[in-house]
């Protein structure tokens, strides 16, 4: 059997206050081109199943357009793959708070094939295929919920599919970063992916392989709070349950750039700006319409003030996004034992306080997304 297994989609996803000539949020422009390629690649490959491993959508409340688009994209899966049935969990993202508010995800269920788990743990049985999909949402997931993590002996193929952080220590060694706070972690012991012909992952936004039968298909675009870190190619998985193999199916995404990072202890400001300038030159085919990032370091703040300023307005014009993140000398004060101690900065002392000071009074609170909401604040005034 083959298996189309795609993930955090993120329709809806905004960010830089960048337009298209119709008026929409640039970035959301491309994370809705990418779901349109991966549907029509999809299409292209006529698999047996399609799996959507959760958040489908970047918010609880998407915009109009993005419901609107995404219900064409599924509607046309189900038109033209008649008999291709589709599957989808919600994630972290999509996922209300309240139960009173309902989820997006059901408006699925009204497309002929499209199967839907959005609050509790589900098993959907395919008897066409001789398949049974056990469906972990985030929200049965993260209340602790979870059934069994048992396959149903009375079918050919057994699908496990979930939204979550696989915890232990082999799997901390694949995860080298958190892309996105606030999933739950499922041990990889109680999952025994050697049970089961396929374990469909969402929530981590790099295609990885955790076993031979067990991946995260990553994201189709970048949209985690560090895009930085999502270096590789952006697509989603085909994985045939005979082979045993997945093939990566990259997708057509926005160009991002990570600058060599640039050492200004010593430097003065035009020295810096000619390190920044030959720096920028050297991208391929030009920066117009990429975003950007630029990072100097031990930069003195009447350096930063000094800098080519018009300069980097024609780059942050004429990229979609130009981030200058300049950062200031640690800096090191002396103990009452007279020995040098590294001042904490700014970032490591949010973090410390978030961590162990701050008393949340509000169970809804996660102190991880507070950690990473904080980290992307202090980031963006350039004083991590």
């Amino acid at each position: 059997m083959r298996i189309a297994h795609l993930a955090d989609l993120h329709l809806g996803f905004r960010a830089y206050h960048r337009v298209t000539q119709r008026g929409a949020n640039a970035r959301e422009a491309d994370v809705a081109d990418a779901f349109r390629q991966a549907v029509a690649r999809v299409v292209e490959l006529r698999p047996d199943l399609v799996l959507v491993a959760g958040d489908v959508f970047h918010t609880v409340r998407p915009s109009n357009t993005s419901i609107a688009e995404a219900f064409r994209q599924f509607c046309r899966l189900s038109e033209e793959l008649p008999d291709t049935p589709v599957v989808m969990i919600a994630g972290n993202h999509d996922s209300p708070r309240s139960a009173d508010t309902g989820n997006i995800l059901n408006l699925f269920r009204e497309i002929d094939g499209v199967r839907v788990a959005c609050d509790e743990s589900r098993t959907v049985h395919l008897p066409q295929l001789e398949t049974s999909i056990l469906c972990l949402p985030h929200v049965a997931l993260f209340a602790g919920e979870q059934a069994r993590l048992e396959p149903d002996p009375a079918v050919k193929y057994n699908l496990l599919m979930l939204h979550g952080t696989i915890g232990g220590a082999a799997a901390e060694q694949k995860l080298r970063y958190v892309s996105e706070y606030g999933g739950a972690i499922v041990e990889n012991t109680d999952i025994g992916p050697e049970r089961w012909d396929y374990v469909a992952l969402g929530h981590y936004h790099i295609a990885t392989e955790m076993a031979p039968n067990m991946w995260y298909a990553g994201g189709i675009e970048r949209t985690s709070t560090n895009i930085w870190m999502e270096k590789e190619e952006k697509g989603f998985l085909l994985y045939d349950t005979e082979t045993r193999r997945a093939d990566f199916q990259p997708l057509r995404t926005r160009t991002v750039v990570d600058l060599p990072w640039v050492e200004a202890r010593g430097l003065g400001p035009a020295e810096v700006d000619a390190r920044i300038r030959a720096l920028v030159e050297k991208v391929p085919e030009g920066i117009k319409g990429k975003i950007v990032r630029m990072v100097v370091t031990d930069v003195q703040r009447p350096c930063i003030r000094e800098l080519n300023h018009k300069q980097i307005r024609e780059w942050k014009a004429e990229a979609l996004h130009f981030h200058l993140d300049a950062r200031p000398p640690e800096i090191r004060r002396r103990a009452a034992s007279g020995a040098p101690v590294r001042r904490q900065t700014l970032q490591e002392q949010v973090e410390s306080f978030i961590r162990k000071d701050w008393v949340l009074r509000d169970d809804r609170c996660e102190r991880d997304h507070l950690m990473e909401l904080g980290k992307t604040y202090v980031e963006r005034t350039g004083e991590g």
